[in-house]
């Protein structure tokens, strides 16, 4: 039987690293499996923030992945400051109080200049060269995924103008999403982003989403089918010989400033000065970007002896971190706009057998997943006692051996399972 073909058109690809290219890498992996031909377009000359070369050798063998020029007026940004460049576009932004004037600049233009994002300029030069490509090459279905959330205008023009099957992927929501009352948005703006959500969430054929606080939002705005398909894990080979000696508490990923838990910091504090032994044993690890704001907020608490900072590493080395720590962090803001977000990270966090220690706000889709795959413990901002008390017991239970999870129900967030679903519904637009 032919495979189906289906152009995928994304920003986020190897050599990219973070979270947001995993998920089509492995879509693109176990499709072909499901009679599907994913044909990847990207940017060939990306302005990525983090580069993560070893996820090139996870690109399957045989992809046809086709790349177009892209000009990002805003990379010019970093003339400004490099490292605030580099650091707002890695999602890392600063609180208003301590945002410096190059900053405050910076996010304005950004907000108000580069509407839906700094990669507005790809999308007609992409529609012009697609729409001869899915012409020549019999493609009759597109997906586009976002954020940048520009890709779904690419997906929008091409299905006005050629009328064929559209699907978009949303990894995190448009207008709601946390930063984006950070950017500084006049009204011109904020009502040209309503637009567009509108126009896209009302024209695709089908909507991927990630979390059902998403859904239950979009299905507010549009009468078009919505799914839900959540971030996975993919097996891995990575191994490790022991657990770390040290009660190691570690945070894998991007830390934003307003991420930033004061009442975790805060037990943390006391416990170190109320037991000697907790003391002598605690270490906690930051391993990727983390906020200037976040490492001062927890150097003020007299965390400083034990905190340990790696930056970025690389995915097996993410994985292998994961796996020998004590328990794992999972920070969310504090905020009705994030009970939608779910982390790729967690899905990961969960088959590395360590415990979760996850803060966030109450009725989160975060919360839902980790009790229901007992994979951890999920804490409101404000209960201090009962997370001082979990962690406490972790401790004691660290005490007598290296602590582990016994996760249930996760084979339904593997990647190939996830790729099935996307595959019906792929199936059902070509029939």
């Amino acid at each position: 039987m032919t495979k189906k073909k289906v152009l995928i058109i994304l920003y986020y690809w190897p050599p990219a690293g973070g979270p947001g290219v995993q998920r089509w890498l492995k879509f693109v992996k176990y499709l072909p499996e499901f009679n599907i031909e994913p044909i990847v377009y990207c940017p060939s000359n990306p302005n990525y923030p983090i580069i993560d070369k070893s996820l090139k050798d996870e690109i399957p063998n045989g992809i046809t992945v086709i790349s177009q020029p892209i000009q990002e007026p805003y990379r010019f940004a970093k003339l400004l400051s490099k490292k605030s460049y580099k650091s707002i576009s890695s999602g890392v932004i600063p609180k208003r109080k301590r945002q410096s004037l190059v900053e405050r600049l910076m996010l304005f233009v950004r907000g108000n200049f580069f509407v839906p994002d700094a990669r507005k300029n790809w999308v007609n030069p992409s529609v012009a060269f697609l729409s001869d490509y899915i012409n020549k090459n019999v493609i009759d279905t597109i997906i586009t995924t976002g954020p940048p959330h520009s890709l779904h205008l690419i997906g929008l023009h091409l299905k006005q103008s050629l009328n064929i099957k559209w699907v978009a992927d949303f990894r995190d929501p448009w207008t709601t999403i946390g930063y984006h009352k950070s950017l500084k948005l006049m009204n011109f703006a904020k009502k040209k982003h309503i637009q567009l959500e509108q126009k896209v969430l009302n024209t695709v054929d089908e909507i991927i989403v990630t979390s059902n606080h998403t859904k239950n939002e979009f299905s507010l705005k549009s009468k078009q089918p919505i799914k839900v398909i959540t971030n996975g894990y993919d097996n891995n080979s990575v191994a490790i010989n022991s657990k770390d000696d040290k009660f190691t508490i570690s945070h894998i990923g991007s830390l934003l400033s307003e991420r930033n838990p004061l009442v975790l910091w805060e037990v943390l504090s006391e416990l170190v000065s109320e037991n000697q032994l907790f003391a002598n044993a605690f270490q906690l690890s930051f391993i990727g970007v983390v906020s200037d704001a976040i490492i001062n907020t927890v150097k003020s608490f007299g965390l400083i002896n034990h905190l340990n900072i790696l930056g970025y590493v690389n995915h097996d080395k993410a994985i292998e971190f994961q796996k020998k720590s004590q328990l794992l962090l999972l920070i969310e803001i504090d905020s009705e706009d994030t009970k939608a977000i779910i982390p790729g990270k967690l899905f990961e966090y969960m088959i590395s057998e360590t415990p979760i220690i996850a803060v966030g706000p109450k009725d989160s889709d975060v919360e839902t997943i980790i009790t229901e795959s007992n994979t951890g413990s999920y804490f409101l901002y404000s209960e201090k006692e009962k997370l001082k008390i979990k962690v406490l017991s972790y401790f004691e239970d660290f005490k007598n051996g290296p602590l582990k999870s016994n996760p249930v129900g996760l084979q339904k967030y593997s990647r190939r399972n996830l790729t099935e679903k996307l595959s019906d519904i792929l199936h059902q637009l070509y029939s």
